[in-house]
């Protein structure tokens, strides 16, 4: 389900996140801008800007998985990379980012 990649975070597609979260607890964090946003989130996902994620990095609960996602999978893979560096293994970037999960026919939620 998950490609472990040399820089300590895993990835999954848009169908394994789905299948993760029916079967397990998860915690969706999306890194992407303000504006971004305002189009729609995966539902259930919690807001945390990119360049906000050093601060709140000590409140991710470090036993259950996070997958980051951004629009394309890009500034995930940063948040991913910052996490694992910070000591959280279970950190896991959706690959494609919310384009990938739409191209595969998922929806997005409107924001709060």
């Amino acid at each position: 389900m998950f490609n472990t990649n040399m820089y300590g975070f895993s990835e999954i597609d848009a169908n394994g996140l789905l299948n993760l979260m029916k079967n397990n607890e998860v915690a969706l964090i999306d890194v992407r801008g303000d504006g971004e946003v305002a189009y729609g989130m995966i539902e259930g996902a919690r807001h945390v800007p990119l360049h906000l994620l050093p601060l709140k990095a000590s409140e991710m609960n470090k036993d259950i998985p996070h997958v980051y996602y951004c629009r394309s999978g890009a500034r995930s893979a940063q948040a991913c990379a910052f996490m694992a560096a910070q000591g959280h293994g279970k950190s896991i970037n959706l690959q494609g980012g919310v384009m990938a999960w739409m191209q595969s026919g998922l929806n997005l939620a409107k924001s709060a």
